[in-house]
């Protein structure tokens, strides 16, 4: 998957107001076998979008028109639960999605996230609580995530910091997965050799 360098996103903000949302219903396990050149966003929480007839189930929030432009998801606390599936981060990568912002993850899913240029975003319960409110109330409204400075600017206004490790921020920002990042290294490794060889002769 070729990955687009992350520093500012200001997007639609889709509510997703189910705790505990697991991957089974990210990507259901009959799409585990495809293959990765697939469009995976076509699977994404399938069968919540679509009913047996392969028709728009209406209620769900991703066939309401005002959300179907959305790129950030704004969700409740444990978003990604459940079993280890990196076809789950390429389903939402692949709709549009960059950033989810949540009160808690999945442990496997936030790392998957990071691997495969996507966003996950721990903030505040209550901070996460007023953005759904808002997003809900308003269908459309937007939200801005800035990587540089980790910050996310609320439909309020109001901004709100955000932590990451340093080296999942550099691979974010330059667009790199872990490796296309060690290729990027390659000089200087192999300046370490020599260095070696040298210094062993």
């Amino acid at each position: 998957m070729s990955l687009q360098p992350f520093e500012r996103l200001d997007a639609i903000a889709v509510p997703i107001t189910q705790p505990n949302l697991d991957t089974d219903q990210l990507l259901p396990a009959r799409y585990l076998q495809k293959p990765r050149a697939n469009n995976f966003g076509e699977y994404l929480f399938r069968d919540l979008r679509f009913g047996k007839d392969g028709s728009e189930q209406p209620g769900f929030v991703l066939n309401r028109p005002a959300y179907r432009d959305g790129r950030i998801i704004v969700a409740e606390r444990n978003f990604g639960c459940g079993s280890s599936r990196e076809h789950a981060v390429w389903a939402l990568h692949d709709y549009g999605f960059r950033v989810v912002i949540a009160p808690s993850f999945g442990d496997i899913f936030y790392s998957n996230s990071l691997k495969n240029g996507f966003l996950p975003i721990i903030l505040p319960e209550p901070s996460v609580g007023a953005m759904l409110e808002a997003i809900q109330a308003a269908p459309g409204t937007h939200i801005t995530v800035d990587l540089e400075t980790q910050t996310v600017l609320g439909p309020d206004g109001t901004s709100h910091a955000f932590s990451i490790d340093g080296f999942s921020k550099h691979c974010l920002l330059n667009g790199l997965d872990e490796l296309s990042y060690t290729l990027s290294l390659v000089g200087q490794i192999a300046d370490f050799e020599r260095r070696f060889e040298q210094a062993d002769s």
